[in-house]
């Protein structure tokens, strides 16, 4: 017979909060235990719920606000408490912002035993509808008659029930319960585990996946959905392989980065920057870091589907782009086309195993970004330092593995930390976007 569950107390606990956790909820202790609360600040005490308990850690959601911090305002969304969609609309924005920061110089400091020799001012922009990509949760619920849409509750184990989502792109924000109620008339209601979103400047998709096939009466009622809201669907019947579009015939998403000249397409599913207004700037400030010249080789590694790749085509004499997924790389290759660029070289490679032996590596280059996953770029810093670059621009989401990877960089392959600073890529959560400039030493 297995150990019985411990029942949570239900009576709520007082608790001083000290710090911010990498999540963005507050830290404070109860007892001998570390207790992490979602919707509570540093500096605040709070009467908290006890939500979930581990053997070195409680988890608990902020009930009451007995003394509040001065940088405490009042979240814009009525569902904050219930939805883990965000983790900070009740930290002023600016100091959302300087937290960021601090995480970066603590990261940086910390991890990597190093600090830049100049910190940039932190790349902002306005922080609603900024979210152009989502995937959100569905589940019908018996008890409320309907099918939730949405965020997952802070403690991820129930889809959150709101209204509508002020982070979400203005083509969904106000569009849940229209999602709500187009499941609630599919046959497949309880079969849908999740939707997600994708919007473009100019148009917007939804991928709805289902665990059943859909019957006529199904696809009637999507096909008429996506008419009525000029929101074209794709489905997807099993693995992400199986994504296809369902209506209407033609349809394309892209967007512009009006200041070199381009326009990039997209499929639903692919990876882009959530926020277009930050990875805009962003783009600019890479091009500016980094600083082809027209005789200059550039490489982009994890280049995706050539964010970066095509503005640094429209400077450089040439740009190498390597990429792990084959359909990104397909991507990157008809949006070169599509602007005219021919002065790009594409392959798709695995970034975590040695490539100094290809063709394109052994022509040596100039300059090199790098824009990689969570997990950082730690194998390939040899192949970095090996390629003859005198500067490089890491663009990364995850303060952590930058840190760690910009020690490596400065201590053992010659490099010096020019300079680093945060971008606000995701407004009202907790995640770190940032950008540093290495140079030979």
């Amino acid at each position: 017979m297995g150990r019985r569950r411990r029942r949570l107390p239900t009576e709520p606990i007082t608790i001083e909060i000290s710090d911010l956790s990498h999540d963005g909820r507050g830290v404070g202790r109860h007892g001998d235990k570390a207790v992490f609360v979602h919707g509570a600040l540093p500096g605040e005490t709070v009467s908290a719920k006890l939500i979930g308990r581990n053997r070195r850690f409680d988890e608990a959601l902020c009930e009451e606000v007995i003394e509040a911090s001065p940088q405490r305002v009042e979240p814009d969304c009525p569902w904050f408490d219930r939805c883990g969609g965000c983790a900070l609309q009740h930290l002023d924005h600016a100091a959302q912002v300087e937290w960021k920061h601090k995480r970066l110089v603590d990261n940086l400091e910390r991890i990597g035993e190093v600090r830049p020799e100049t910190w940039w001012t932190p790349i902002s922009a306005e922080p609603w509808h900024y979210r152009r990509r989502s995937r959100l949760s569905a589940r019908l619920v018996r008890g409320k008659g309907r099918v939730l849409v949405g965020f997952r509750e802070p403690q991820g184990r129930f889809v959150a029930d709101v209204g509508d989502c002020r982070v979400l792109h203005p083509d969904f924000s106000d569009r849940l319960q229209s999602l709500s109620e187009l499941l609630g008339q599919l046959s497949v209601d309880d079969a849908v585990p999740q939707i997600e979103t994708a919007s473009g400047d100019d148009a917007s998709a939804i991928v709805i996946r289902h665990l059943r096939d859909l019957t006529s009466e199904d696809v009637m009622a999507l096909k008429r959905w996506s008419q009525d809201n000029g929101i074209a669907v794709y489905l997807q019947p099993k693995g992400p392989d199986t994504v296809h579009r369902l209506w209407p015939e033609e349809h394309q998403l892209t967007y512009r980065l009006e200041d070199f000249g381009l326009e990039l397409a997209f499929h639903p599913q692919h990876f882009i920057q959530v926020n277009a207004a930050i990875n805009r700037a962003l783009v600019a400030r890479a091009l500016e870091l980094l600083d082809p010249g027209p005789d200059d080789r550039v490489l982009d590694l994890f280049c995706g589907l050539g964010n970066f790749t095509l503005p640094l085509a429209t400077r450089a004499g040439h740009v190498t782009g390597i990429e792990g997924a084959a359909e990104l790389i397909e991507a990157a290759g008809a949006n070169a086309r599509r602007n005219g660029l021919d002065n790009v070289e594409l392959e798709v490679a695995d970034l975590t195993e040695d490539v100094s032996q290809r063709p394109w590596y052994r022509a040596g280059f100039d300059g090199v970004l790098i824009d990689p996953p969570r997990s950082g770029a730690l194998e390939i810093l040899p192949m970095i330092a090996g390629s003859g670059a005198k500067r490089v621009v890491y663009v990364s989401c995850n303060p952590g593995t930058l840190a760690r990877d910009a020690g490596e960089l400065v201590s053992n392959h010659g490099f010096r930390l020019v300079g680093a600073g945060i971008a606000d890529m995701f407004p009202h959560t907790a995640h770190v976007e940032s950008i540093a400039l290495f140079e030979r030493a």
